[in-house]
């Protein structure tokens, strides 16, 4: 089993910044790629940032893309996500995820990931 656990979330205020961080332990072995997700109270779970386990490839949802940055150190076993220029729009819990498919493929589906964490709560105030 792969444990997620998230930290780094909080209150800031329109335009700030915040760094969010995901520690993995557990059975992470065979872990690829990683991903953080967001929900909104009354929404679906949607995806924010995804990297590939070398963490030369990463992907973006248009919303967040020029303002968020997904990355990785693998010595660490934690993947970050550095948020710029936060909106209020960005309000949500923002959600760790691993996936054990094997190769190279980066998943931005919730269904594509095996391994989830508890969440951290990102409040935006205008």
């Amino acid at each position: 089993q792969v444990q997620l656990v998230e930290s780094g979330g909080g209150l800031v205020q329109a335009g700030g910044s915040l760094r969010l961080s995901c520690a993995a332990s557990g059975s992470i072995f065979g872990i690829n790629a990683m991903g953080w997700f967001r929900q909104a109270p009354g929404k679906e779970r949607e995806f924010v940032a995804a990297i590939s386990w070398s963490g030369r490839r990463t992907y973006y949802a248009d919303s967040v893309k020029g303002r968020f940055t997904i990355s990785r150190d693998n010595a660490k076993n934690t993947v970050y996500l550095q948020m710029n220029s936060l909106k209020p729009e960005d309000t949500a819990g923002y959600y760790c995820a691993a996936d054990r498919t094997s190769g190279t493929y980066v998943g931005t589906h919730v269904y594509e990931y095996d391994y989830w964490g508890q969440g951290t709560q990102v409040t935006v105030s205008s």
